[in-house]
């Protein structure tokens, strides 16, 4: 049988469905795309959907299991992957609508499956392999296989910027835990116990980094599913210290230092007003929401957060 149309019969009804549903799929992800690289805030839904279902069956693996910490690295792939096969799928269905006479074919067969060949010529052109062994010859689907070998490589490339993206705010989320733990150990000691000896500097210093930290949650939602395996590099862990700083600063007679303090307590606001809104929906104030935080990381127990 050969692809060359003479004359193209009219579309079927079910041709017109198949067309609209392949579309209808391939707008979805690209919006999906969009809206979780490109948007300021983030919020694709599909990926966030696949994210929370990784989280929360990683979770079930123990607050101890190796599973837990890779939560945000699969929950990843599953969303990259999850782009790439509805994007087959949406380009199998279109090209399905003018299958098979649409199309001429190198390889002649007696029984061809439409489905399979509509399938099989999507995933060689989001792949951009581009066997040629099938071409189209109608003008729509001339157009069509281009434009999908386009999507393809924009797809691949959102995802290798997606990653990118992500682990610097990772790397930045570590570094504050890290200060906010180193700081904690040089000032386990009896003369540094007053407020007076807190460095304001060092204050409004730690509340730019949580500032920078709800930043990123709010322009990289997913690198909430990123747990730390240790405390020390563990933000959830190390922000129940914050909150100690913000008291101790509160009751110091100098000015300075209780503005700093103010400072780094308005942070962390607006940080677990994020948290809240976006990830946790528990309510309560600032020291709740953080305390859930710390939990939904399983870092409750390893911390004093478990006596606050």
């Amino acid at each position: 049988m050969s692809g060359d149309r003479g004359g193209a019969p009219e579309a079927g009804p079910m041709d017109w469905v198949s067309t609209a549903v392949g579309l209808g799929i391939v707008v979805i992800v690209l919006r999906d795309v969009f809206h979780t690289l490109l948007h300021p805030a983030g919020r694709g839904t599909l990926a966030r959907l696949v994210m929370r279902l990784v989280w929360r069956s990683a979770g079930r693996g123990g607050r101890k299991g190796r599973i837990s910490g890779l939560a945000g690295p699969l929950g990843m792939a599953a969303v990259a992957l999850l782009w790439s096969l509805a994007t087959i799928v949406g380009w199998a269905l279109i090209y399905l609508a003018d299958m098979p006479e649409g199309f001429a074919f190198s390889v002649e067969s007696h029984q061809r499956n439409s489905l399979l060949d509509a399938v099989y010529l999507s995933l060689v052109t989001v792949t951009t392999l581009g066997f040629g062994d099938i071409a189209p010859t109608s003008v729509w689907m001339r157009l069509a296989t281009p434009i999908e070998a386009l999507v393809g490589f924009s797809l691949l490339t959102a995802v290798v910027a997606w990653v990118v993206e992500v682990y610097p705010a990772l790397t930045r989320r570590r570094v504050l835990a890290l200060r906010l733990s180193v700081l904690r150990r040089a000032r386990n000691h009896p003369e540094d116990k007053p407020p007076e000896h807190l460095p304001p500097d060092l204050l409004a210093d730690l509340a730019a980094a949580v500032a920078e930290v709800r930043v990123d949650l709010t322009q990289f939602p997913t690198s909430y599913y990123f747990r730390e395996q240790t405390e020390e590099t563990a933000l959830p862990a190390m922000l129940r210290y914050a909150l100690d700083l913000v008291d101790l600063a509160a009751e110091s007679a100098d000015p300075h230092v209780r503005t700093a303090g103010r400072m780094l307590g308005c942070a962390l606001d607006d940080l677990a007003t994020v948290l809240n809104d976006d990830f946790l929906r528990v309510g309560g104030d600032t020291r709740e929401v953080l305390r859930a935080y710390a939990r939904d990381q399983r870092h409750h127990a390893e911390t004093a957060w478990s006596g606050s």
